[in-house]
This record gives structure tokens, sequence and C-alpha cells, in this order.
């Protein structure tokens, strides 16, 4: 049995950048825990044709490491996926990495304060503080399709892409046409045979403001002030954004405007456009951006389908008119199991609760970050810290300042451990939840992955980041108990 002081779970932006930050600050009895063989998170296992970030680059990278040279404005993955590797090697965070550790259990010891972290090889770590950085964006979802198994030809998620999969000239199934879909397909269509879309609900789609930066625009970036420029103007342009999500769904009427025009400009067929057009309150589900995605929906061998697939058969899909159509490869682009992802886990803490009693009635957390009975866990990327309009990684940045104060505070009243007063915690959820309600996420009754079984919000931020940024900046002692 190992025993580090802290313990970080996870080696995305999220867990990368808490490393960083506690080697800065002098600590550097941590280790880092990654279920993979390499590191990356989301940007190592997404590698489907066209993977690319749907925020500007300049905002999503870390504020203390601004890199003048990504190549576009929305950089592909392989060129995110080396950014996160060369903050590795420049702040000498490699050493802490425990590759091939998939963690399946903590639990806390009410008498010695500290957590045993358990691995799938029955390997267990002791840690005084454990910090979850593993994301919502990482357990494939599939649909539940009766005849699912039956299907003899190659089939995989998009997050798991088989590349091994020659789809040239095939008759390619893709079921979805979410975040990933509106990438993959355009990149896949001009080779296949025929591509089956299977669409259950169109997403709003506005156009993707991408292009090339040429090497002269990139030494300007590298002159003095100038990447922080442009990323404090791309981070208040995109800010503004928000207006319609956390003040009045009204507002999004300007945004919707600019994707009903771009879908004009880009479907010339009435009878397609009626079909891609969706009938919700825009930003109710996540907004996607694409300016290549339409036009291969035009394609004579593209063929959207919006009947409900009944059964999927050895070499088919029937869909609810009866009708059935032969596929070679079935690609499901259909997401992840967000409001799952942390519910599934075996954590257990103070006086042997688990979080699944803990969250019997919905996931709440404090902040996103820390969460009532279970001392010194904190997560990066929690309830409700996702957004709809700027970057995850300022909202990482904001929780990893937190959780450092919170250790700092450990440290200075010499305590153990740090929990989260239920009062507290119950207080902020109702604050949020009262602020939720009536916004674009619930309106007209609205269905999206943001929501969890029971129809409530546990995924989206419902506000300004720089709120978040606000709010989080100190720590107020008062809302914690101090475990000596």
């Amino acid at each position: 049995m190992s025993k580090p002081g802290i313990v970080i779970i996870g080696s995305g932006f999220a867990g990368i950048g808490m490393a960083i930050k506690l080697k800065e600050a002098g600590y550097h009895d941590f280790v880092i825990l990654e279920k993979a063989a390499d590191l990356g998170g989301t940007w190592r296992d997404n590698t489907y044709p066209g993977c690319a970030c749907d925020v500007p680059s300049p905002m999503y990278s870390y504020s203390f490491e601004l890199n003048p040279g990504w190549s576009r404005m929305f950089s592909p993955q392989e060129e995110i996926w080396a950014y996160m590797r060369g903050c590795v090697d420049k702040y000498g965070v490699g050493p802490h990495f425990r590759y091939g550790r998939q963690v399946v259990g903590l639990e806390y010891d009410d008498v010695a304060r500290e957590w045993t972290v358990t691995t799938e090889d029955g390997a267990t770590i002791r840690a005084n503080a454990v910090i979850s950085g593993i994301g919502a964006l990482h357990i494939p979802k599939f649909p539940e399709i009766p005849g699912q198994e039956a299907f003899a030809g190659p089939s995989f998620h998009s997050s798991t892409w088989d590349h091994s999969v020659d789809l040239t000239g095939k008759r390619v199934a893709v079921i979805g046409t979410g975040a990933s879909a509106i990438q993959f397909v355009p990149q896949i269509a001009p080779k296949v045979g025929n591509l089956l879309l299977f669409q259950r609900t169109p997403p709003w789609i506005q156009a993707k403001p991408d292009f090339a930066l040429p090497a002269g625009a990139r030494r300007l970036l590298a002159l003095p002030g100038a990447a922080r420029l442009l990323r404090n103007t791309i981070y208040w342009g995109l800010e503004t954004r928000a207006l319609g999500f956390a003040v009045d769904p009204r507002l999004m009427r300007f945004h919707e405007n600019m994707a009903r025009r771009h879908l004009e400009r880009q479907v010339p067929d009435p009878e397609l456009r009626a079909k891609l057009t969706p009938g919700y309150t825009i930003g109710c589900k996540r907004i996607l951006i694409s300016s290549d995605y339409y036009p291969a929906l035009t394609r004579p061998n593209v063929n959207l389908i919006t009947d409900a697939i009944t059964e999927i058969r050895e070499h088919s899909i029937v869909d609810a008119t009866g009708a059935e159509h032969d596929v070679d490869v079935i690609i499901y682009g259909t997401g992840f199991k967000v409001t799952d992802s942390l519910q599934e886990q075996r954590i257990v803490g103070r006086a042997g609760r688990k979080i699944q009693d803990a969250w019997q009635e919905g996931i709440e957390t404090y902040y996103g970050i820390t969460t009532a009975g279970f001392p010194n866990l904190f997560f990066l990327l929690g309830p409700n810290t996702g957004l709809g309009h700027n970057s995850v990684v300022f909202m990482i940045e904001s929780q990893v300042r937190y959780v450092m104060n919170c250790l700092r505070l450990l440290s200075k009243t010499q305590a153990k451990a740090i929990d989260v007063k239920p009062g507290r915690q119950r207080d902020f959820q109702d604050r949020l939840h009262h602020r939720l309600d009536p916004l674009v996420w619930n309106s007209g009754g609205c269905q999206s992955w943001y929501l969890d079984e029971h129809g409530v919000n546990r995924t989206i931020w419902p506000g300004f980041t720089f709120e978040y940024w606000a709010r989080t900046l100190r720590v107020d002692p008062r809302a914690y108990e101090l475990i000596y």
C-alpha cells in the first residue's frame, strides 16, 4: 500500500491543471491515477475523423500557458493533445503519473481521517485528499435498441473509433446527430457508398468561424501581450452569449435567427430543411457549430431518416415505418452518460455512507466542488459547472484555485479534513435551482442530456463564468466543518 498525500484521478485538462498548481505551490507528495496508458482524457480517446474543439483555441487552453502557435482558430484533436503533453513536460508533472490505474472505489476512514483508493488490480492507496478530475464525457452512451447484439458487421461508438474499418464504398448507418456526428459525418460522407443518418432530434447549428492562422499571425501572437489580448477579446465575446442563457430565454432569438439563416443558406431543399429545423428554443440543448455538416446532408449518397429505429438485424436497421435499411457498418454518435458518471462510482464517505444514498434525491454539491459527508473529496468539472457558451477550461482553473485554497486552509488550521456543512450545501442548491428553473434548459418541456432522470438540470452553470470565478475566488471557512 502506498501513501501519497493527495491522489488526483484522471489526466485530462482538469487533472493536469491541478497537478501543475499543486507543484507550483510546493506540494510534491501527490500522484495522478490514469486508467489508460497515456494522458489526455477526452482528447486522447476521441480520434474520430474531423475531431476538433468547438471553442476557440485561445480560450480552450490554460490562462497561465497561452499558445500563440495554434494552427487554426478551432484546433484539431491532435494539436490539443500535443498541447496537453507539452504542459506536462514543461511543468515537470510527468513523474507523478501512474498509468493503467483504473480507480474502482474510494472509502473514507473516520478514525484515520484518510481515504483508501482502490484500483482495478486490487491495489490500495491511502491519501489525505482525493481530487476527482474524471469529467463527464468519458462513459459512452448507447441507445437501447432491440437486436443490437445481432448485427454482424462492425459497429462502434464515435469515442472509440475503429480505424481498422475501411468505410470506402460501404453502406454506413450513423445513429445520432450530436456534437461528434456533425464533425465526422462531413469527413466520411465523400468516401462511403451510402450514408444513412438516423436523427431523433435536429440540433440548432450555427456557422463555425474557423480559419487557419497563417505564420504571420502566429508571429504577431508571439509578441508580448498579444496572445493575452486575443484571449480576453474572445472571452468577453463568448460571455455575451450567456445573456440568453442566464438572463431571459427570449434573448436567444438573435442566436436562433442566426441558426435559421445558416440552415436556409446551406440547405435549399425545403423538405430536407424542414426535417433539420428544431422545434425547441435554441440553447435548450447544446448549440453546435459547423459549416460543412449541412452541405454533407445534401450529397446524393446521404439520406436523413427521422423515423425512430425499432430494431437492428444482422445486416439491416428497421425504422418505425417498417422500412428495412441494409447496412454494412453502424457508428453510434450518441454521446455520453453525463449525470450518471459520478453516481455510478463506489464512493463511501463518513460513517459508511455511500454517495448514492447521499444523492438519492439527485446530485448535490457545493459549487460543484465539494459534497457534504465526504471530507477532503474534491470534484473538478463537477455537477452544474458545465457550460453552453464559453470554455470549461476557465471553469476548471477556478475550481483548481478553490481546491488549493481549501488545502491552504487545512495547512493554516492544522485540521486533517474539511467537510462542507449540509445546510450551506442545501442553501446553495436552492439558489442554484431557483435560478435554473425559469431558464432555457427547462423551457417548453425541453429534454436533453443536461437533465437527470427526474428532469432536473445537474450539468449546466446557470450564469456567467465571471460570476463563478468571483464566487469561488475565496473559501468561506464558515461554510465548512474542520475535522481535527
